[in-house]
This record gives C-alpha cells, structure tokens and sequence, in this order.
C-alpha cells in the first residue's frame, strides 16, 4: 500500500471519479440519490476539489494498492496544532484492510505537531464512527448543516486530541 499526496489536476480528476464511485456504492443506505448526486457536484466534483487544493489550502492524500488507486484524504491546516480532517473515503472492495488507517498514520507523520484533529461524519454512519473511535476520536458535538438545495448534513463532529 502506498499514500502519496496529490499533485496537479490529474491527481485532483482521479480523486473525483474514485470520489464519485465511492459515494454511489456507499451512502445509498443513508442518504438519497438527489442528496449523493448533490453533495458529489458541490464538495468532491473535480471543480470543487480543484477550488479547495487551488484557493482554499486543501491537501489530499491519494491510497494505492499497486496501481489502483481505492482511498483518499482531504485536509486543511487551520494552523495552531489544529488539522481538519474533510474527507476519508476507501472503496468498497479495499475497506476493512487498515488503509484509513494507514492515511492517518501518514498524516501524523506529516504534522507531528498537531494538537488536535477534527472531522465531520453522519450520525447514521455507524460503520464510520467506530472507525474514530477505535483510532481515538471522540463526539465532541453534533452539528446540522444546511448545504442548500433543502439538504442539510446531519453530523457528529469527531475529535482528537493528541
């Protein structure tokens, strides 16, 4: 297994397409086609990654198995120890095998100074939840957020602390 982080546009275009396949196999349990087809336009579409790497000050770490890229990571440094965690997805076939894991790991590497990590996740998103846990996150809030079109994003905030 490899993480490596992204570099350029064809890096960002891979992530979006993974991003894509990952949100229709796994959130069609917990949230409708209209919502998934939604938050994958606005948050994990190739423009959308592309403004967060370009504009925003985000990284993303890519997981490979060989050639085959299953997993990625998005973050932002909030400076201060602080690390926001955006995105932690790995595709379906290639979970349970300890590579959200392994792309922690690697972001503890990368800033070993962190005081603190956080991240948001469904509060229906069982499976998920006792992942952090199990890596030391706790629920340090709940959170509802409107993201427009009449969703809105039903959330545990997740903390670290280190």
């Amino acid at each position: 297994m490899i993480i490596k982080i992204a570099q350029g546009n064809e890096d960002i275009k891979k992530i979006s397409e993974l991003a894509n396949v990952i949100w229709h196999e796994f959130f069609t349990c917990i949230l409708s086609d209209e919502q998934i087809d939604y938050m994958v336009e606005k948050y994990q579409s190739y423009p959308a990654i592309l403004k967060a790497v370009n504009e925003d000050g985000y990284h993303y770490y890519m997981a490979y198995d060989g050639d085959d890229l299953c997993g990625y990571l998005g973050i932002h440094d909030e400076g201060e120890g602080t690390i926001f965690i955006s995105k932690v997805y790995v595709r379906s076939d290639k979970r349970k095998r300890g590579i959200a894991s392994l792309m922690l790991d690697r972001l503890r590497e990368d800033f070993p100074d962190a005081k603190k990590w956080y991240l948001t996740v469904n509060r229906h998103n069982s499976g998920s939840i006792a992942v952090y846990e199990k890596r030391g996150f706790y629920k340090a809030r709940e959170q509802v957020a409107d993201i427009g079109n009449g969703f809105v994003m039903d959330d545990y905030v997740m903390q670290k602390d280190f």
